[in-house]
């Protein structure tokens, strides 16, 4: 299994699930990413697909999607060629519609512009061509991922190239999501007062 725990003992339930293209960003800005977040006293689960083994989302992953109220896809330039990211956002998009407003889609285009990921520029739709050819993957399920990512793509998200550096684009991303869960950190025991 990929996939690496913050702060969570057996039983626990995620806040934040972050989506991404193991190659692209896990050793820069997606471990700095999560590393901030959990100083912030958040549970993250962060899964490396590059890890993973077989074609199925299995239970322990898919209870990570369910349980987590904030998803954070960062969408880089190779994101579309892992049918891991596309089965991942495609659960994401399933899960937030079905929320009534409880789960959050909090986006990043890391370097990739909005119109690539909603498929209208050659990047990611020459990507998702080449898995479908390779993996063989149904139709049903391709038109699935292009939707999930033209659904997400049309929400505002967080252009990468708009910030002075990641560590401003990250520190905007933590305050986003500590105030979304509402949690209010006493610095001193790491407790957390739920506002609800």
């Amino acid at each position: 299994m990929g996939s690496s725990e913050a702060g969570a003992s057996s039983g626990s339930v995620y806040q934040v699930f972050l989506n991404f293209r193991g190659p692209d960003t896990r050793d820069g800005f997606t471990d700095f990413l999560y590393h901030s977040l959990t100083d912030a006293g958040i549970y993250v689960f962060r899964d490396d697909e590059e890890l993973r083994v077989g074609e199925k989302i299995d239970g322990a992953l898919r209870r990570a999607i369910n349980d987590s109220r904030i998803y954070i896809p960062i969408f880089s330039r190779t994101y579309a060629s892992s049918h891991w990211c596309l089965h991942e956002l495609r659960q994401i998009v399933d899960n937030t519609s079905k929320s009534n407003g409880n789960k959050e889609i909090l986006h990043i285009f890391f370097d990739v512009k909005p119109n690539d990921v909603k498929l209208k520029t050659p990047l990611y739709r020459d990507a998702i061509l080449n898995l479908e050819r390779r993996k063989k993957q149904s139709t049903k399920k391709v038109d699935s991922w292009r939707e999930a990512l033209k659904e997400v793509g049309a929400i505002k998200g967080w252009e990468a190239k708009k910030y002075k550096g990641q560590g401003e684009l990250i520190k905007l991303v933590v305050e986003e999501v500590v105030k979304k869960l509402k949690i209010k950190q006493k610095s001193q025991d790491r407790t957390f007062n739920w506002n609800r």
